[in-house]
């Protein structure tokens, strides 16, 4: 399974459930997460903030109300419409087409998101965004795993039913490091999930 076989599949579930999405409230868990990356963000002096796979752009109205200067990406045009409502400089992107200057940002955030890249294109992704960060830039990947699986989940709320990807802690780990120094690495327990949190650094 490619990116390329998943993501017109992607687009419809997410422009389908953009409205609902929007209605969504954020689990304290997250809330911790997000000002946890926020802190990291102010004391190195950064201001200038990508988040991909924003959604309806809740965590990039966050961080703009924080001071940060926010571009958002979603590939669903319904979840980028919800961005732009709320003051956000947002466009239609993938993961794999991030049309932005190299070293162009001080931080990317992408939280639950690159869950649906395939482990064969997961590099590319990761390098994808290691351009787009200056030197000693900071990255926060926040996915579900702790299992190594890949496939469309047929009992999905989501219609079309969605790709996922769930690797290892171990998995991840050397993802990462194939493109970025890890600077933090913890496990926030779900009862029987768990979430995988990564900050990272441009070398």
């Amino acid at each position: 399974m490619r990116y390329g076989d998943v993501v017109d599949g992607l687009r419809a579930a997410y422009d389908a459930g953009a409205d609902r999405r929007e209605r969504m409230d954020k689990t304290p868990w997250k809330l911790a997460e997000r000002a946890r990356f926020a802190d990291r963000l102010s004391e190195r002096g950064f201001r200038r903030l990508l988040e991909i796979g924003a959604g309806t752009g809740q965590d990039s109205a966050f961080f703009q109300e924080q001071g940060f200067e926010v571009v958002a990406t979603d590939l669903s045009p319904e979840m980028v419409a919800h961005c732009r409502k709320k003051g956000i400089e947002a466009q239609v992107m993938d993961f794999l087409h991030l049309e932005f200057e190299p070293e162009s940002f001080d931080a990317v955030y992408a939280l639950n998101c690159l869950l649906h890249v395939p482990n064969a294109d997961l590099p590319a992704v990761l390098q994808a965004i290691r351009a787009l960060l200056r030197p000693g830039g900071l990255f926060f990947m926040g996915v579900y795993g702790g299992e190594e699986y890949e496939g469309i989940d047929e009992i999905d709320d989501h219609d079309p039913p969605r790709f996922f990807s769930s690797r290892t802690d171990e998995q991840i780990q050397r993802f990462a490091r194939e493109s970025f120094e890890i600077v933090d690495f913890h496990i926030v327990a779900l009862g029987e999930a768990s979430f995988q949190s990564l900050t990272l650094t441009r070398r």
